[in-house]
């Protein structure tokens, strides 16, 4: 038996996600995929060769999904809808997710210094085995970003769970010239396609 209306599982560490969905009034559990980070990722999240940004990422969510409710169901939990989502960034159909390490972060960011890139936001609710997804896509364009403000965005301690090495909440929205598309989708979580197939999976918004 699904228990819905207005709770669901949240599949994801990032608070960003929480305070959005929070932002929308829906009312969620924590799903963990993996109890501990001590403990091997549940899934491979390396691009296949000459995977594209869009199949990567329709890709990283479906598994993420089928993974999130097969959890619920080896835990014994109440059966609620399960929402996934993944961010990508890519520059010239490369895909940027999480650097490695500080030396790839700043790669990253000296890549995208004076470009237009891409942000990738794709969500999956999965309810009784059956996936919805959605994609969310943002261009944004930085200016020039200088060796100065490249070290402040290194000094910020979650700099390594960041998708393309910057939070657009944090300093990098001094170097943001022009965006198109989704501010929350940039954020982690695209709160136009999150609350569409929220709704379409019987959650009930705005309570």
């Amino acid at each position: 038996m699904i228990v819905s209306e207005n709770q669901i599982y949240l599949a994801s560490r990032s608070l960003r996600r929480r305070e959005l969905l929070k932002q929308i009034g829906v009312k969620y559990k924590i799903l963990l995929m993996r109890e501990t980070l001590s403990r091997p990722a549940d899934i491979d999240e390396t691009p296949l060769p000459d995977e594209s940004p869009t199949d990567y990422i329709y890709r990283i969510v479906h598994t993420k999904a089928e993974q999130g409710w097969i959890r619920l169901k080896q835990r014994r939990l109440p059966l609620m809808p399960v929402l996934v989502a993944d961010t990508v960034v890519t520059i010239d159909g490369c895909i940027l997710g999480k650097p490695r390490d500080l030396v790839h972060a700043e790669e990253m960011l000296e890549t995208l210094s004076g470009h237009t890139h891409q942000v990738l936001t794709a969500i999956a609710v999965v309810v009784q085995d059956k996936i919805q997804i959605r994609l969310s896509t943002t261009m944004v364009r930085f200016r020039e970003i200088g060796r100065r403000e490249i070290r402040a965005c290194l000094a910020d301690s979650k700099i390594l769970d960041m998708a393309g090495a910057y939070a657009i909440q944090g300093i990098a929205a001094a170097f943001i010239v022009e965006i198109s598309g989704s501010y929350s989708g940039v954020m982690g979580l695209p709160l136009f396609e999150t609350a569409q197939v929220l709704e379409e999976s019987g959650v009930t918004l705005f309570l």
